[in-house]
C-alpha cells in the first residue's frame, strides 16, 4: 500500500471518536497498512542539526506515538525524524475522556490528554528492540508524572535511561495538561532541571533539547534561550500547543479546555520562532512546529529560523500522503529561490 492510498481511508477514521481513531491508526501502522514512501529524498533536503544528520528536515512531533509502538512504520512514511513520547517515569492513565477533540472547521485539534502513557519501562524496551540502522533519526520526549513528581530527580533519570536508545532527548516543560508543568519553564526552575541533567550527562550522550510553550510572557523567552545556551542544550522546539483561543475559531469544540494545535497556532509559533532565532545568535538549533501542513508553511518556519520542522495536526488530517507532498513542494520552493541546501534558508526572514 502507498501513503496516498492509506490516506484515502482517512474519512472513515474521522467518522470515529478522535481518540479511538488515533488508536486504530497506530494499530494500522504497526500492521504495515500505511505503506511507505519509497522515493529517495531530494538532495537539497539533506541537513544537519545538533550534530546529527537528517535525510530531510520534516519530522513527526511527540504525542502521536507516545509509547513507541509504531516507530519504524512512521519512519518509513518518509519522515526525516520521529519524536516519540512524552514518556513519564511511571505509567499513568492521563485525564478523563473525552480529552481529544477535532475542530474540523478549523483543521485544528484540542487535546487535554495529560501525558497518558505506559511508563518508562515499556517505552525503553520497545526503543531498545528497534532494528538498526533506523530509517530516520529518533527522538525521545520526556516529562514528569502528575503525582509524586520531583523534576530535578525525574528528568535526569529519564534522560539517563534513554541515552543509549535514542538520537536526541527533549525535555517537555510546556504541556498545558499537567498541572504545574509550565511553571518549570521559569528561568530558575529550568536552570535547576538542566543542571541536574548535566550532572548525569556524558560527552557521548545524545543532544538535549527543550520544548517550550507559545504562551510565554514577552520577556520570558530571552532568559530561557540564555539558560539553554549556557548549559549545553543543543536546541529548542518552538512550540507546544496553546491555551489561547483565537476569535477566528469556528468549531463548536473551540471552548474545550486543553492545548490547541493546527493552523490557528501557525502565526503565533512562527513569530516566537523568529524571535528565538534572533536571541540565540547561532548558539542553538531550533525546531519549528505549529500549524504546518504544506511545503510553503515548512519553508516559512525554516526561513524564520528553524533548522528542522515537525508535523502533528497536519499529519493527523492529511495522513501519510502529506509527508512526501511536503518534501516535494519544499524542495521545489528551495530550488525556485536558488537555494541548493535547506540549511542555507535557515533564518533568511528572521
Amino acid at each position: 500500500m502507498t501513503p496516498r492510498l492509506a490516506s484515502a481511508f482517512l474519512p472513515l477514521l474521522r467518522a470515529m471518536d478522535a481518540e479511538a481513531a488515533h488508536g486504530l491508526a497506530l494499530r494500522a501502522l504497526r500492521a504495515g497498512l500505511a505503506g511507505r514512501d519509497a522515493a529517495p529524498d531530494d538532495p537539497v533536503l539533506a541537513t544537519r542539526a545538533f550534530g546529527l544528520s537528517f535525510r530531510n528536515p520534516i519530522g513527526l512531533a511527540a504525542g502521536f506515538d507516545k509509547n513507541a509502538e509504531a516507530v519504524t512504520a512512521l519512519m518509513r512514511l518518509g519522515f526525516g525524524f520521529v519524536e516519540t513520547g512524552t514518556v513519564t517515569p511511571r505509567p499513568q492513565p492521563g485525564n478523563p475522556r473525552p480529552r481529544l477533540f477535532r475542530l474540523e472547521e478549523d483543521r485544528a485539534v484540542i487535546n487535554r490528554m495529560g501525558f497518558n502513557n505506559a511508563g518508562l519501562g515499556a517505552y525503553r524496551s520497545r526503543l531498545a528492540a528497534l532494528p538498526r540502522p533506523r530509517p530516520a533519526v529518533l527522538g525521545g520526549n520526556i516529562g514528569v508524572n502528575k503525582d509524586g513528581a520531583d523534576p530535578a530527580r525525574d528528568y535526569p533519570a529519564l534522560y539517563a535511561a534513554l541515552a543509549l536508545v535514542v538520537d536526541y532527548v527533549t525535555v517537555n516543560v510546556s504541556s498545558p495538561n499537567t498541572p504545574g508543568l509550565r511553571d518549570l519553564q521559569g528561568e530558575q526552575r529550568l536552570i535547576e532541571i538542566l543542571d541536574a541533567i548535566a550532572a548525569v550527562r556524558r560527552t557521548s550522550d545524545p543532544p538535549l533539547l527543550v520544548k517550550i510553550a507559545p504562551d510565554l510572557a514577552a520577556d520570558a523567552l530571552g532568559p530561557i534561550v540564555e539558560a539553554c545556551a549556557a548549559r549545553g542544550v543543543a536546541g529548542i522546539i518552538i512550540s507546544n500547543t496553546t491555551i489561547a483561543r483565537p476569535g477566528s475559531l469556528r468549531s463548536p469544540h473551540r471552548a474545550e479546555a486543553g492545548g490547541l494545535s493546527g493552523p490557528p497556532l501557525l502565526e503565533r509559533s512562527t513569530a516566537m520562532l523568529r524571535e528565538a532565532y534572533r536571541l540565540a545568535r547561532g548558539r542553538l538549533a531550533l525546531v519549528g512546529v505549529g500549524g504546518v501542513s504544506s511545503g510553503a508553511e515548512a519553508l516559512a518556519k525554516i526561513r524564520a529560523g528553524a533548522s528542522l520542522v515537525q508535523l502533528y495536526t497536519g499529519f493527523a488530517y492529511g495522513g501519510p500522503a502529506l509527508v512526501p507532498r511536503i518534501k516535494r513542494d519544499l524542495a521545489a520552493l528551495l530550488r525556485r529561490d536558488g537555494i541548493t541546501r535547506v540549511a542555507d534558508a535557515v533564518g533568511l526572514d528572521a
